[in-house]
């Protein structure tokens, strides 16, 4: 036995403290020589002198983990500092055994069942993580990342822990349920020797020759390598929801809308903390919330039937583009369809309200504005949904409230009445006991009834019926617009030479509310769908990577004018990369052909324009004034007779003067965002910032420009092709985009970034 070797070292401690009562297995164990092995291996390490004196015991202070697989990866990701106090509060306030405590976790877009040990999302549908309270880490053998310990296993460690480093006695071990064997050499060191096959169940565990190869495990969440965020703040400024285009996935990666959007979320929390610092310091500012609206699987799910519709007229070659093509760009015909325009408009509304009621019920004190963002596809439905809105009687501009709006619709029935006339009246006593009415009824998903215990032919005739119900009201609601364009289209065939541009508009061939552009000149929309209204009033629309241009074109609209703007919309925004082949413009339909006005280069997070961005037009702009002063020359010294030329001198004073223009730097934006609200503070990529900034582009922006126009990276610029796809779908992880979006909200707050 070696030197120094304290007495009981090396006994399992399955049931700590069991050794060191045991006098036959100490002895026993103190006459093997099995562990000799083990300390020479534990020799190799600088261990801490035992003659000093330690500081006393501590407990090990724990950290809340959730489990999320990524790519067939295990991965652990911490709460904030924040939700895994609340939740350690939460536990040691009540039983941590019981059922039902809720704790609201990542700014009460979760929420965590301490007693079932689950993280359950509440604005969307996503299968349930495990939740740990985790005090001990171990080596992970796919990437090398730390995992933590389940609670049982933990409260083992930390037991055998208190145990060694209390009685200053080390080289201890511990059988874990895994067959696994931890060694405690130091409170520095301590090592997890895995089994390997032949000697799985061992013990004393064989010599290390024979065993897998050990790693280091970790006490405590400091002792590993985790970003762990500070947390949100509870206070929200503005709420904007988020609505895909084409498809399941929104990036190259193949990542799903809420994926996408929790980045889009976190990045606008660090800008936050970069660019808003002084205001976050001052309490001045919280955050910026934002939510997915996903509609492609209700279009695309068993409600429909459509994907095996399509799949039996799919041909059998080339399957996977077939497929690929089904999923994604089948929705553009979708949506040019009525029937499946009809679904998708409904599904986008009604989840744009769902969400909207359940986040108020969330935040009681959210006094803010809505905001909301579509990119691709999910940008032209925001667009004809707007287009198609009457401003909210309950509204501030509104004389009358919500309650007597609601009063005023005709035969209106209860939640009786509509299980009758579904022949489902035993489920009526079922909502009783739950509390349900009408309303809450019509805010339900498929999955909220069945997990009331309706079953599944019953919550398809609950929900139909709902739907029917809602499809009437906004047929009787749109009645009076009907009759309003059918004198409109009367007039304008009868009119004179003059006539109004606002009479211009057919709206009688449609049965249902056609798509209402009041100041436009040409009628154009879905005229058969039925566009439901929003329940709140939107202050901004951010349109990313947009095709509405190319729509509102190919629809026959040839010229908006200047004058039209959202009924419930005031601020429009056109966001786009300049080599995403999806997007198309939207100023060049307002200002004519007489006028070309280049779009507003949006500026880099980082300030001013990337390096060849500004390089290239210093070149171009040097160049240009360059033939300009050799033109002016030129036409000097080739002119007619003159009495003599002019003096040398005058001639190399005019070209120094040209080329100190020339070199001169960009002037600094005299109207930027933090003190006229008009947008970035970047140059128009083709003149000065102020032209760009005095340019009136017509009401749809409140007179602001529109266009706004993303700088490329360098190595995008040398080849537009082969970028062009990736280019469609940057804007989840533009931190420009993203900056772009905050200032806009926060300016029309009168926070601006950098503010003192």
């Amino acid at each position: 036995m070696s030197q120094g070797r304290p007495a009981g070292a090396g006994l399992p401690l399955s049931l700590p403290g069991a050794a060191m009562r045991d006098p036959a297995l100490l002895s026993a164990q103190a006459d093997g020589a099995v562990y000799e092995a083990a300390w020479s291996l534990s020799d190799a390490f600088e261990l801490v002198d035992m003659d000093d004196v330690l500081p006393p015991y501590e407990p090990v202070q724990p950290h809340w983990f959730y489990y999320q697989q990524e790519e067939d990866k295990d991965i652990w990701l911490p709460f904030s500092k924040v939700d895994s106090r609340n939740l350690e509060q939460a536990l040691k306030c009540g039983d941590k055994q019981e059922e039902g405590v809720l704790v609201a976790t990542d700014g009460g877009r979760c929420d965590v069942d301490l007693g079932g040990r689950r993280r359950h999302t509440v604005f969307w549908d996503e299968t349930p993580s495990e939740v740990r309270r985790c005090t001990w880490f171990y080596r992970g053998s796919k990437d090398g990342r730390y995992l933590p310990y389940p609670e049982e296993v933990s409260e083992s460690l930390e037991e055998a822990y208190m145990i060694a480093y209390t009685l200053g006695e080390w080289k201890r071990t511990l059988k874990l349920s895994t067959e696994e064997v931890v060694v405690f050499h130091s409170p520095q060191l301590i090592t997890q020797h895995r089994p390997v096959a032949g000697h799985a169940g061992d013990w004393p565990p064989p010599l290390p020759e024979h065993t897998a190869k050990s790693s280091a495990i970790k006490r405590g969440v400091d002792s590993i390598a985790v970003d762990i965020p500070e947390g949100e703040s509870v206070m929200v400024d503005h709420l904007v929801f988020m609505v895909h285009g084409i498809g399941p996935a929104c990036d190259l990666r193949f990542r799903s809308l809420v994926q996408c959007v929790n980045d889009f979320r976190g990045t606008s929390l660090r800008l936050l903390g970069s660019h808003f610092r002084q205001s976050l310091s001052r309490g001045a500012v919280g955050r910026v919330e934002f939510l997915p609206v996903n509609w492609h699987g209700a279009l695309h799910g068993d409600a429909t039937g459509v994907d095996e519709d399509i799949q039996r007229i799919t041909l059998p070659s080339i399957s996977r583009l077939r497929n690929f093509t089904n999923e994604t760009l089948l929705d553009i015909f979708f949506y040019n369809s009525p029937t499946y325009c009809q679904t998708i408009v409904d599904t986008v509304a009604t989840e744009l309200n769902r969400l909207y009621h359940l986040f108020q019920q969330r935040h009681p004190d959210f006094a803010g504005h809505v905001s909301v963002l579509g990119h691709s596809l999910g940008s032209l439905i925001l667009f004809d949904i707007l287009t198609n809105q009457q401003p909210n009687p309950w509204s501030s501009s509104g004389s009358q409230t919500e309650s007597n709006n609601d009063s005023d619709l005709p035969d209106t029935k209860s939640l009786e009445e509509l299980l009758k006339n579904s022949g489902l009246e035993e489920y009526a006593s079922l909502f009783q006991r739950h509390q349900m009415d009408l309303e809450s009824l019509a805010l339900c998903s498929e999955s909220d009834l069945q997990a009331l215990g309706v079953p599944l032919g019953p919550c398809k005739k609950i929900l139909n019926a709902i739907k029917k119900k809602t499809i009437a009201e906004m047929l009787r609601a749109g009645a009076q617009l009907q009759d309003r364009g059918v004198t409109e289209a009367v007039a304008s065939r009868s009119g004179t030479a003059g006539a109004s541009v606002h009479a211009t508009i057919p709206q009688v061939l449609s049965t249902t509310n056609p798509v209402n552009y009041k100041y436009l000149n040409v009628g154009i929309g879905q005229v058969l769908v039925c566009y439901p209204r929003l329940n709140f009033e939107p202050e901004n629309f951010f349109a990313l990577g947009s095709p509405i241009g190319m729509f509102l074109t190919v629809r026959g609209l040839k010229h908006i004018d200047p004058s039209y703007k959202f009924p419930t919309c005031g601020s429009f925004y056109n966001i786009y990369h300049p080599f995403d082949p999806v997007a198309y413009r939207i100023e060049p339909m307002i200002l004519g052909r007489d006028v070309e006005v280049e779009p507003m280069l949006i500026p880099h997070h980082k300030g001013r324009k990337r390096m060849h961005i500004e390089l290239r037009e210093n070149l171009t702009r040097m160049s240009s004034d360059l033939l300009g002063s050799l033109r002016t020359v030129w036409q000097v010294l080739s002119g007619g007779p003159v009495p003599a030329l002019p003096p040398v001198e005058e001639i190399r004073t005019a070209m120094h003067h040209t080329l100190e223009n020339t070199n001169a730097p960009t002037p600094s934006p005299s109207c930027a965002a933090g003190h006229s609200g008009n947008g970035p503070s970047a140059a128009v990529s083709a003149g000065s910032w102020e032209r760009g900034c005095d340019i009136n582009v017509g009401m749809l922006n409140g007179g602001r420009r529109i266009d706004y126009v993303l700088q490329e990276k360098p190595i995008e610029s040398f080849n537009e092709y082969l970028f062009a796809l990736q280019s469609h779908l940057c804007y989840w992880e533009s931190e420009d985009t993203t900056l772009l979006v905050l200032k806009e909200i926060y300016a029309k707050m009168g926070v601006y970034f950098g503010q003192t």
